[in-house]
C-alpha cells in the first residue's frame, strides 16, 4: 500500500519525477477508473470513461463518454484496453491532472481468460429463429403504414 490508497507499489522501477510511487508527485482528491483508449503521447494515457444519462423528455437512457488525459509512470506497463485506477494531481500540464495509479485489469490477462465456448450443431433450432418456409415474413422496417407510421 502506498500513496495512502489501496494500490500497491509496482515491481518496477523508474526515474520519472512525475511519479507518485517513485517520484515527487503527490495525489490528492478523487480516483475514478477507466480504459486506457491511448498511449500515443510520450509518458501519458487518455484514459476513457464510460456512463449513462437520464434523459426525461423521452424517459430514456443514454451512453456517454469522457476521456481524461492521465500522466502515465514508466513503472507501470499500460496498453490499449487495460482498466485502471486514476487519482487527481497538481496540474502537470495544460490538459494534464491526473495520474495512473494502478492497472486494474489488463487485456494480456482478458485475453488469457477467454473461454472457447462449444460450437452449437447446426441442426437445433433456437428460439426465435425463423426457418425455412416459414409463414412468418416480416420486412426490416417492420409493418409499413398500418398505424400511424407514415408521413402526414
Amino acid at each position: 500500500m502506498a500513496l495512502g490508497l489501496d494500490v500497491p507499489t509496482p515491481e518496477a522501477t523508474c526515474d520519472d519525477s512525475n511519479c507518485p510511487f517513485h517520484g515527487t508527485l503527490s495525489v490528492r482528491g478523487g480516483t475514478l477508473d477507466g480504459v486506457v483508449a491511448s498511449t500515443d503521447m510520450h509518458r501519458s494515457a487518455i484514459v476513457e470513461r464510460e456512463y449513462d444519462v437520464n434523459v426525461p423528455k423521452y424517459d430514456r437512457r443514454m451512453k456517454r463518454r469522457s476521456r481524461v488525459p492521465a500522466h502515465a509512470p514508466e513503472c507501470l506497463d499500460l496498453e490499449v484496453g487495460d482498466a485502471v485506477r486514476i487519482a487527481e494531481t497538481r496540474p502537470l500540464s495544460k490538459t494534464k491532472a491526473h495520474v495512473v495509479i494502478t492497472t486494474v485489469e489488463t487485456t494480456r490477462q482478458l485475453a488469457s481468460e477467454q473461454v472457447t465456448e462449444p460450437a452449437t450443431d447446426s441442426s437445433e433450432v433456437v428460439a426465435g429463429d425463423v426457418t425455412e418456409g416459414s409463414s412468418d415474413e416480416r420486412s426490416p422496417e417492420g409493418d409499413s403504414g398500418t398505424e400511424g407510421g407514415g408521413s402526414a
